[in-house]
């Protein structure tokens, strides 16, 4: 039986890790069955949310300071 969803322990390093691979695209089958079984969604949708935000603001920076 598996472990439940809210009791999945994943380190910070590996969510980041999962949610950079996603970003990018490329993810070999394993590596993201493990982490499937591995790390906790909540983590990864929040993580996922920062990360996204991030991106878009230094888009927004880099923008500016080219124009400006």
């Amino acid at each position: 039986m598996s472990t439940p969803v809210h009791q999945r322990k994943g380190s910070v390093l590996g969510t980041v890790k999962a949610v950079l691979w996603g970003f990018l695209g490329v993810r070999r089958n394993t590596d993201y069955q493990n982490d499937v079984a591995r790390l906790n969604p909540i983590h990864l949708i929040v993580v996922g949310i920062v990360m996204a935000l991030f991106f878009v603001l230094s888009l927004i920076l880099i923008v500016n300071w080219v124009v400006g």
